[in-house]
C-alpha cells in the first residue's frame, strides 16, 4: 500500500489551532502504524466513519427519536437516525433496531430495563470463562441489581455445558438467559439457548459485540433468529464507530425503546449515529462478507501457527476472530506475554483462562484476534508469521528489537490509514 497518511478530517486545521492534541493524534497515529494490532475488540475505521464523526451533527441535542423529538430542529438528524435503523434491519434481518447506545455496556443496561426488575434471577456466562462484566460480575451493575447465577465451561473441553445451562435454567427459573462472551473463541449454539429459553419461559438476550461484524458479514451464524434481543457493538468486527445497538423483535420494540430512552440515557450522539449507518452501509457490501471470512480464516492461521509453536489454544482452536491462549506450558504469565509482545511492537492483553490459578492482574493467558490486520490486507502467511512473531516475543524478550525489524517490513507492505486506505 502507497500514498500518504490519513489523519482524520480537518487535521491541518486542528493542527494550527490546538498543536498539542494534535500531536497527541500523530503519536496514536504514529503508535498504530509502528506495530502489530492484535487486540481482539478493536479495529480500523474507514476514512467515511471518521468523516461522519468529525461532522456538524455533533452539535445537535436530539432527545427523543425521529419524528418525536423534544427538540426542534432535528429533521435533518432524523435522516441520519432513520438510515442507521434501516440499515441495521436489513443487515442484520431484525424486526427492530435501536441504535442510540452510547456502548455495548449501556445496550446491556438498557435490555436488561426492559427485561427484569430488580433482584430478578438471570443466567450468563462467568466473567473467569469468557463473560463480560456487564453480564453478572459483582463490580458491575449487572451483578448488584439482579440475582446473577453463572453457567461456564467443561474443564476437559472448555466449551460451553448446555447440559448444565439446561440443569441451572431448570432449577434457577431465571427471567432472562445471556448468551454471548468477551474471550469464548467457539461459536455459540444459539438454538440450543433458545430451547433452554423457550422451556422455562426465559427471555434469550444474545450479547454479540465481538461477532456481531462476522455475523453481518455472513461468516459465522447469527444469533438474531434465535434471540428475543441482542446487543452488540458497532466497533470491533463491524468496523464502525464506537457505540453500541439493539435488536430485538417486533413484541420488545417499545419496552427496549423506552428503556434506552428515557430510561437509560438522555439526548443521543448523533454524529455517531451517523458513523454506524455509515458502517451498516459499508457492511452490507460484497467486500465485506469477504472481509468477515478472511478475519476468521485469519485468526484460524495465527492460532495454528501459535499452537505449532508449543502455546496451546483454549478449546483446541477457534470458529471466530479470536483465541484464547494457556501460557502455562511456556513458563509465562499472562502479563509477562502483554508486556514482552509490546517492546516488540506487538499489541495483545493478558486474559484470563477458563480454571485460571492466577488473578485477573496476571492471568495464565492472553488474547489475541485479527480485525486489525485483516483490516491492513494482511493474510495466511502474514499471519502465521505473526503466530511466530509472538512466539518468540514471549520466549525470548531479548530478541525484541530483531523481532520489530520483522514487524516493520511486515507493516511497510500493510500500513493503516493510507490516503487510499
Amino acid at each position: 500500500m502507497g500514498g500518504q497518511p490519513y489523519y482524520g478530517p480537518d487535521f491541518g486545521l486542528l493542527q494550527r489551532q490546538d498543536p498539542e492534541l494534535a500531536q497527541v493524534l500523530l503519536d496514536e497515529l504514529d503508535r498504530i502504524r509502528g506495530g502489530i494490532q492484535l487486540i481482539a475488540g478493536e479495529n480500523f475505521t474507514s476514512p467515511a466513519v471518521l468523516a461522519a464523526l468529525g461532522s456538524t451533527l455533533t452539535n445537535k441535542y436530539a432527545e427523543g427519536y425521529p419524528g418525536r423529538r423534544y427538540y426542534g430542529g432535528c429533521e435533518v438528524v432524523d435522516r441520519a437516525e432513520l438510515l442507521a435503523v434501516q440499515r441495521a434491519r436489513e443487515l442484520f434481518g431484525a424486526e427492530h433496531a435501536n441504535v442510540q447506545p452510547h456502548s455495548g455496556a449501556s445496550a446491556n443496561l438498557a435490555a436488561y430495563a426492559a427485561l427484569l426488575q430488580p433482584d430478578d434471577t438471570m443466567l450468563a456466562m462467568a466473567l473467569p470463562h469468557g463473560g463480560h462484566l456487564t453480564h453478572g460480575s459483582k463490580v458491575n451493575f449487572s451483578g448488584r441489581w439482579f440475582d446473577v447465577v453463572s453457567y461456564g465451561v467443561r474443564r476437559d473441553s472448555e466449551l460451553i455445558d448446555y447440559d448444565e445451562v439446561r440443569d441451572l435454567a431448570l432449577r434457577h427459573q431465571p427471567k432472562v438467559i445471556v448468551c454471548g462472551a468477551t474471550a469464548y473463541p467457539r461459536l455459540i449454539d444459539y438454538a440450543a439457548f433458545r430451547g433452554i429459553a423457550d422451556e422455562v419461559g426465559a427471555w434469550l438476550l444474545a450479547d454479540v459485540a465481538h461477532p456481531a461484524g462476522l455475523m453481518a458479514g455472513r461468516a459465522i451464524p447469527s444469533a438474531v433468529p434465535y434471540a428475543d434481543v441482542v446487543t452488540l457493538t458497532t466497533h470491533k468486527a463491524l468496523r464502525g464507530p464506537r457505540g453500541g445497538a439493539i435488536l430485538c423483535t417486533a413484541e420488545l420494540a417499545r419496552k427496549i425503546d423506552r428503556a434506552v430512552f428515557p430510561f437509560v440515557q438522555g439526548g443521543p450522539l448523533m454524529h455517531a449515529i451517523a458513523a454506524k449507518a455509515v458502517a451498516f452501509g459499508e457492511a452490507m457490501r460484497p467486500e465485506f462478507a469477504d472481509y468477515a471470512r478472511r478475519v476468521v480464516a485469519n485468526a484460524q492461521a495465527l492460532t495454528d501457527a501459535l499452537a505449532d509453536e508449543g502455546m496451546r489454544p483454549v478449546s483446541g482452536g477457534t470458529d471466530t476472530h479470536l483465541a484464547l491462549i494457556d501460557l502455562r506450558g511456556a513458563g509465562v504469565s499472562g502479563a509477562e506475554a502483554e508486556s514482552r509482545c509490546a517492546a516488540a511492537g506487538i499489541t495483545l492483553n493478558r486474559n484470563v483462562i477458563p480454571y485460571d490459578p492466577e488473578p485477573p492482574a496476571v492471568t495464565s493467558g492472553m488474547r489475541v484476534g485479527t480485525p486489525c490486520a485483516t483490516t491492513q490486507g494482511m493474510g495466511l502467511q502474514e499471519l502465521k508469521e505473526v503466530g511466530s512473531l509472538v512466539a518468540r516475543a514471549v520466549r525470548h524478550p531479548g530478541a525484541a528489537a530483531e523481532i520489530r525489524e520483522r514487524v516493520a517490513a511486515l507493516l511497510a507492505i500493510h500500513q493503516p490509514y493510507l490516503s487510499e486506505f
